[in-house]
């Protein structure tokens, strides 16, 4: 790592502090600094049991899906690849409303029921498409064929289930598919810290590998790389990470496509930069398009996932024009 990448990295993390402090002191009633130490008081309850909670989960989840993003386009070479490629929203979805439309039953695993459906939908859908690319010897091509193929299916599912709902039930599933932060209490932090740090910890343990990936293929198994190994390590963790996030705060796009390509542009090729500054980029991204969900209708709230899909189709655009 160089000095400069290191000054880079630096002011990452600052900007992730900055994010944190923040996003967790504006809203439609700012808060201010010296209210938040008296425990007693309404701000310090806000501050400390909503808000810290819910930036919080912004910073893992942002991080989470930013690093996601970046290994599965250096796996699948492919710019356009995001941590949804292989179906796993689709199938926390198909699990979520389906547990919408059977009735909210008591939790699991930590979780709501609704997020307890939503995780092993995510979980069922990762090991069934690694199933069906193991069986044609395991491809990159393979995988993303099978990943669209299973996210198609899950997706017709989903209407099934939503045609067959009442008004009720077809508001909540829509509305969960939007995305969103808003918890109370550190329940939903605590249950995907460990998810989200295993994740990253593995991605990091290969991040040698992932920067022989990007010379091709056949350059990398000649030195040394073991392929099919390296896929995965990549698809579990990765999946494993997304599919835990995506049970607690809902498929929230553009994320794991937006920040690997700007810090790409910023930092360089190196995963040694890139995987802390996704992690830490996307964290403070993801955090301050939910502070501008919060206001820019206030007092009503925009849903996250509506914020970050507005601001990927320009990016979108704008990428397709920078290539040509």
């Amino acid at each position: 790592m160089t000095e400069t990448s290191g000054r880079k990295l630096a002011a990452l993390a600052l900007a992730w502090v900055a994010a944190l402090a923040v996003a967790a002191s504006l809203g439609e009633h700012s808060i201010g600094w010296g209210a938040i130490f008296d425990f007693a008081a309404p701000d310090a309850v806000i501050f400390w049991h909503i808000r810290v909670p819910r930036v919080l989960l912004a910073l893992l989840a942002g991080g989470a899906l930013a690093a996601a993003g970046l290994s599965f386009q250096t796996l699948f070479r492919n710019p356009l690849a995001e941590p949804y490629t292989l179906g796993v929203a689709s199938g926390a979805a198909l699990g979520a409303v389906t547990a919408i439309q059977l009735g909210a039953g008591p939790t699991a695993l930590g979780l709501t029921a609704i997020g307890a459906s939503s995780f092993a939908g995510a979980g069922l859908v990762s090991i069934l498409v690694l199933g069906l690319a193991a069986r044609r010897r395991f491809t990159t091509s393979t995988l993303l064929l099978a990943g669209i193929a299973v996210s198609l299916t899950c997706s017709a599912l989903i209407l099934f289930v939503q045609y067959r709902a009442d008004f009720t039930e077809s508001f909540r599933m829509v509305r969960w598919m939007m995305g969103g932060l808003a918890v109370v209490g550190y329940r939903e932090v605590l249950w995907l810290a460990p998810w989200v740090a295993a994740g990253l910890a593995v991605l990091a343990a290969l991040r040698w590998d992932l920067n022989l990936l990007l010379t091709g293929e056949e350059i990398a198994a000649s030195r040394g790389v073991d392929l099919s190994r390296v896929r995965w390590l990549v698809l579990v963790a990765a999946s494993a990470m997304v599919g835990a996030l995506v049970a607690v705060v809902g498929p929230i796009g553009f994320v794991g496509l937006i920040v690997p390509h700007i810090l790409r542009r910023w930092l360089g090729h190196d995963h040694l930069v890139l995987l802390p500054a996704c992690a830490l980029g996307g964290g403070a991204f993801l955090a301050l398009c939910d502070l501008v969900g919060r206001l820019v209708i206030a007092p009503a709230e925009l849903p996250v996932g509506v914020v970050t899909a507005l601001l990927g189709g320009p990016f979108f655009l704008w990428l397709l024009l920078a290539r040509r």
